[in-house]
């Protein structure tokens, strides 16, 4: 997609604002109206309305229908590889379950976790995992949903897990050679990939730091007495009696993690930990695996039973029944057809964002933002409320380190600053506020996912929150801001 029509600097800055100011109205509105479930149906609603917005005026100006239908899909197709991941990462979840493999891994932690300390902790394993693989999607959907089910278990906040395992999946995603959007960063101004890595460092460990005191603090207070004891206790019990938890069920996970580390693409390698799940499920876990297809008694074979068992669980999620209510709520997920919505969410978002940059808008609001910069400061502020304005216009990360990355690129360099500042920023801003969109490709994963609400962990989220907010105070106070005249830095520059 081209940054700007040909026409864009003729676009008043009111006119070009108009579909935005549509988008924010009519999310407002369903916000207010339906709550938490404004994400099913109504917040859609209003991505496509406001891209009709865009769609109209962008004709009113003489630009052609065709043109624009083809900007839709061309946004549409930027999200395909994501949606695709989605639905297989609905129909792992739905195998793993049945596999016993999300289970084991809930029991394994009931039996190590204090209560106490399962918020500084989910921080901390999040971040060792997402930084040994690369991805934190894979990391949330894996021993993030297991974290999330344990503090369910034992009687703690859903939300502020979550707002952990997102914010050690994030740090570990950033901080990881093998991350795409890590990788995305410094190939977008240029920058060699270490010198990038290292130099977002200083942003990055106060912003953890600050994150692990806050998930500790929150923990501090929490009862670890008979109640909950016997809780554990009874959950691990009841577990055991429905699931085979030895060495076997872990094996999803061991080679889910190994084809990551291995670099191999999250397509294939989500698929291959779903099917393994499934062989799993068929010899570890037969009882339970006949049991959730129907049993015997319809005439069909036990192994045909079997294969309904498997397409159910990957199609339309496991179902658990272990007599224990809350336990058969947090196991009775996955399936394709949980990500459906998900999926709808961010193709009515791709739309409003291919149209928005289609029409020349998008380039025109930035234009005009960079009118305000008079320093260094005001420059890594501008950066970051775009990134975070691409995460919430155009909903997709990608979007939101790409097209600020190619704006600014040659106004830091006009500003005598190295490029690994801009490629820091675009990671402190882009990256890490994806997931505080519920629309945006990131925010709808993890809801999904976690099964907790983007707007319930935002605001636990603690080191996606602090990480932009430190860069800009580090750009108004002139702290770790190279300067290209720096010679040991600019040797590091790509040519």
């Amino acid at each position: 997609m081209a940054i700007k029509t040909k026409d864009q600097d003729s676009i008043p800055l009111w006119f070009a604002l108009l579909p935005l100011i549509s988008l924010i109205i009519m999310l407002t509105s369903s916000v207010l109206l339906f709550g938490d479930s404004s994400s099913s149906g109504p917040n859609q609603l209003a991505l496509m309305f406001s891209a009709g917005v865009g769609i109209t005026l962008a004709m009113a100006r003489g630009q052609r229908y065709e043109a624009l239908e083809q900007a839709l899909v061309d946004g549409i197709m930027l999200a395909m590889k994501a949606c695709l991941i989605l639905l297989m990462v609905g129909s792992m979840i739905g195998s793993w379950m049945l596999a016993g493999t999300a289970p084991a891994v809930i029991h394994l932690g009931l039996g190590v976790l204090n209560p106490g300390f399962l918020y500084p902790a989910s921080l901390i394993i999040c971040a060792l995992v997402a930084a040994s693989i690369g991805s934190s999607w894979t990391t949330a959907a894996t021993v993030g949903l297991a974290l999330v089910g344990i503090s369910r278990i034992l009687g703690l906040s859903p939300e502020i897990t979550a707002g952990a395992v997102i914010s050690g999946a994030y740090f570990g995603d950033k901080m990881s050679p093998l991350s795409d959007t890590t990788n995305l960063a410094p190939a977008m101004v240029n920058v060699d990939l270490f010198v990038h890595i290292r130099h977002m460092v200083w942003t990055t460990t106060p912003s953890l730091l600050v994150s692990l005191v806050l998930f500790t603090w929150l923990g501090w207070g929490v009862e670890t007495g008979e109640g909950i004891a016997t809780s554990i206790e009874t959950t691990r019990t009841l577990l055991e009696s429905s699931f085979n938890l030895g060495f076997v069920a872990f094996v999803p996970l061991i080679v889910l993690l190994t084809l990551a580390i291995r670099k191999v693409p999250a397509l294939p390698t989500i698929t291959i930990g779903a099917l393994v799940g499934c062989l799993v499920a068929v010899f570890y876990q037969p009882g339970a695996t006949v049991a959730f297809g129907g049993g015997l008694e319809d005439g069909l074979s036990k192994s045909a039973v079997m294969v309904k068992a498997l397409w159910l669980a990957m199609a339309d999620g496991y179902t658990a029944d272990t007599d224990n209510a809350t336990l058969d709520d947090l196991l009775s997920r996955g399936g394709m057809s949980s990500m459906l919505n998900t999926v709808w969410l961010i193709i009515s978002a791709m739309c409003f964002g291919g149209i928005m940059e289609k029409t020349g808008f998008l380039a025109r609001i930035v234009t005009a933002a960079l009118k305000g910069v008079r320093g260094t400061g005001s420059l890594v502020l501008t950066t970051v409320l775009t990134s975070i304005g691409m995460n919430i216009v155009a909903g997709d990360q990608y979007i939101a380190i790409v097209l600020p990355g190619r704006m600014y690129m040659m106004e830091y360099k006009r500003r005598g600053l190295a490029p690994q500042n801009l490629s820091r920023t675009l990671e402190d801003a882009g990256t890490m506020t994806s997931a505080l969109i519920p629309w945006n490709t990131c925010g709808a994963f993890m809801a999904s996912t976690l099964g907790v609400a983007t707007f319930a962990y935002a605001p636990f989220a603690f080191f996606n929150l602090l990480n932009p907010v430190i860069a800009v105070i580090y750009g108004f106070l002139n702290i770790k801001m190279v300067k290209l005249s720096e010679t040991d830095q600019t040797e590091d520059v790509k040519a």
